[in-house]
């Protein structure tokens, strides 16, 4: 019966010869089991190092891995783990199959604590499997850490650059997307031009070529444009119809704030003069209307907020692009409103990456799509012990990796 047993076990744990189960223990007050293996006598192994076949050993070390659980019980796997003689390339500690170098859990765990990351917090899982949150956060950062490095980016030619915040105040993250394949290929704190210089040596890591960049889409910041022309200058730049427009009503904002001082009556319209008018509401149309009649400079803004728009939605061919904007800054320039006026340099100065979305038809609604996810990651986890494990789960969630990475 007891060897019955022990078959049982070795079939469910994939133990194979020249390794048996010994024996089994059950210990019923910490609800555990423990599952002892023991070495055939003379047993050879292969090396764990460079696979060299057929090697001797000389003593072992005893050593526990935490396994998926057996009907509810925590269950422990115990070796005497032999030391390895390798005629090239030394001692080593056999690593068993069922788990990877260094690590003190099974594979079946850490894929099972992997396929749970993808959809609770990380805090919850920890208390699921009850183990430390600490020891969960090493077993993702392993796995998506060796799943990373295979990644291969050699095909990559069409990128976007976009920031995330990673926690309230200034903290940033910024991710380089391939917008062929709507996945993140690399992701760093902060937002300066040095984040693209660390993009394109991670590139080369992984087989790409900086040039083979033929097209980046990114906003207006001063730091992307000045890390593209100084590490990816052969790359054509179009910049963000979404950012732009974003530039738009963020500048209808600030001339609805500076009219609410003289009209009372602005206070919580906000939402109103940013929304397009197919989304607003009957009764937002009403106070819309009402509120335009009252606020002549803050209607003519929200009508040059739509005109731009109007191009984007209506316009196709890049020339007739040209003609529309430059009469749209002339416009906003001349329509004494700070803000507008604003608006009108910036588009002006940046209108040559402006049109170019008119060639390639390049946006970021792939980055804006992922950056959700990333922003939904950040809302369930309910924080991070650091960046690194934030970038983790960026890259779980968002690269595409083929995991778990077995050894």
């Amino acid at each position: 019966m007891i060897d019955l047993q022990n078959e049982m076990y070795e079939k469910a744990l994939y133990i194979k010869s020249p390794l048996s189960v010994k024996e089994v223990r059950y210990n019923a007050a910490a609800e555990e089991m423990h599952i002892f293996l023991c070495v055939e006598k003379d047993a050879r192994f292969d090396c764990s190092e460079c696979h060299q076949e057929n090697c001797s050993t000389s003593g072992s070390i005893d050593r526990t891995w935490r396994c998926m659980d057996f009907f509810g019980h925590k269950a422990f796997i115990h070796l005497k783990t032999p030391r390895i003689n390798c005629p090239k390339c030394g001692v080593h500690v056999f690593v068993p199959p069922w788990t990877r170098k260094n690590s003190s859990f099974t594979l079946l765990f850490d894929a099972f604590v992997i396929e749970m990351a993808r959809n609770m917090p990380v805090t919850a899982i920890a208390k699921l499997v009850r183990e430390h949150d600490t020891r969960i956060w090493r077993i993702i950062g392993a796995h998506v850490g060796k799943a990373y490095k295979e990644k291969d980016m050699s095909e990559v030619s069409k990128i976007g650059f976009d920031e995330t915040s990673s926690k309230r105040g200034h903290n940033y993250i910024t991710c380089a997307y391939d917008l062929c394949k709507s996945e993140v290929l690399y992701a760093t704190p902060g937002k300066t031009a040095d984040t693209i210089e660390k993009f394109t040596q991670e590139l080369q890591k992984h087989n790409g070529n900086t040039e083979n960049i033929s097209h980046v889409s990114i906003d207006m910041a001063k730091a992307f444009i000045k890390g593209v022309h100084d590490f990816l200058p052969k790359a054509e730049v179009t910049f963000d119809k979404f950012h732009v427009i974003q530039h738009a009503g963020n500048a209808v904002d600030q001339v609805r704030r500076s009219e609410t001082k003289k009209n009372p009556a602005l206070k919580g319209s906000r939402y109103i003069w940013l929304k397009n008018p197919e989304n607003l509401t009957e009764e937002q149309k009403k106070n819309l209307n009402t509120l335009s009649k009252e606020n002549k400079d803050l209607a003519r803004a929200y009508q040059e907020k739509q005109t731009l728009q109007d191009i984007y939605r209506n316009i196709r061919d890049p020339e007739t692009a040209r003609f529309a904007f430059t009469k749209f800054c002339d416009w906003a320039q001349r329509s004494r409103l700070g803000p507008m006026v604003r608006l009108g340099k910036l588009i002006k100065g940046h209108l040559t990456g402006i049109l170019n979305y008119f060639k390639t038809g390049m946006h970021s609604g792939v980055c804006e799509g992922i950056n959700s996810k990333i922003q939904l990651i950040k809302r369930r986890s309910r924080g991070f012990r650091n960046i690194n494990n934030f970038i983790n789960m960026i890259y779980l969630e968002g690269s595409n990796l083929t995991l778990p990475a077995w050894p």
